[in-house]
């Protein structure tokens, strides 16, 4: 009699694992649909009691998320806040109630979100939800990401490496390692010369080649030396980098010596120079050009 009752037992055991299995694709199914249908084509109506429990919690600090409404209010910042929006889930796996996604969110900030006029930033970030499931529905979702590489994107605060980024460019330009500066700069970088300045005749310089060829060289033709005095750099939002130095210089053709106050900002994206400003006493430069 043992063996038919082992044998009962186990063909039990396998029959409420399958059962447990076939619940779990069941909700990971109808979760990922739901998800794909709300998000990729804005159908907030789909966040309604059919889909998830009446008190559906959004566990966030320091205030939790309650109820279909609410729910439903904070997701159609996503929704009405992007455009060109693709949403994928990267992978997903279950046990029991439980659900584990990996997720990826991209899109273009072209709308109010949470209260930020539109940037018209891309963003592109990806996280991991724990979810939690009851009776098919969806009853709690708890979202883990890089907030701070989503605010970098957004232009609300700025990559805290910029700051050394610039201050090796500069380290570079003393050492005379123009490869090196010109590496810091994306292949279409905008450079501009301050209104006034002789270099600006070619503003505004596009690509590396053109800042070496249009500026670099010439600065280097023009001066006997040519010396970054006094630099300051100060970390600003939006990825930008302010520099308050001085330049100190004598001119090939007259001998003539300067030190003028100047200003670089520099704006940043994804570790490169997207663009750069400079200002400068134009009227300290010409007077010594003039001479």
């Amino acid at each position: 009699m043992k063996k038919p009752i082992k044998l009962v037992l186990a063909i039990l055991l396998i029959s409420l694992a399958s059962c447990e299995n076939a619940k779990v694709e069941k909700n990971i199914k109808m979760y990922s649909e739901t998800w794909d249908e709300i998000i990729n084509t804005g159908n907030l109506e789909l966040i309604n009691n059919t889909n998830f429990t009446d008190d559906i919690t959004m566990v966030m600090s320091p205030e939790n998320i309650v109820g279909i409404e609410a729910f439903k209010d904070y997701y159609s910042n996503f929704v009405t806040g992007f455009s060109d929006v693709k949403f994928t889930i990267s992978d997903v796996f279950g046990q029991g109630d439980k659900i584990v996604k990996h997720w990826n969110f991209s899109g273009i900030h072209s709308g109010d979100f949470f209260g930020m006029p539109a940037t018209g930033k891309s963003v592109n970030v990806e996280g991991v939800t724990l979810v939690k499931m009851k009776d098919g529905k969806i009853a709690q979702e708890q979202d883990f990401m890089d907030n701070m590489v989503f605010l970098q994107q957004l232009g609300i605060v700025s990559n805290p490496e910029n700051v050394s980024i610039i201050d090796g460019l500069y380290k570079s330009f003393s050492a005379g390692d123009i490869p090196n500066v010109l590496s810091a700069l994306d292949s279409n970088v905008v450079w501009n010369e301050a209104e006034g300045n002789a270099y600006a005749d070619g503003n505004p310089y596009i690509s590396p080649d053109a800042v070496l060829n249009g500026v670099f060289a010439r600065v280097g033709a023009d001066h006997e030396y040519f010396n970054l005095a006094n630099i300051e750099l100060h970390d600003m939002s939006n990825n930008q980098v302010l520099a308050t130095l001085r330049y100190q210089g004598k001119l090939k053709k007259n001998g003539a010596t300067f030190d003028a106050q100047v200003a670089h900002l520099y704006t940043l994206k994804d570790g490169k120079v997207i663009a750069f400003q400079q200002y400068v006493d134009t009227k300290k430069l010409a007077d010594v050009n003039a001479k």
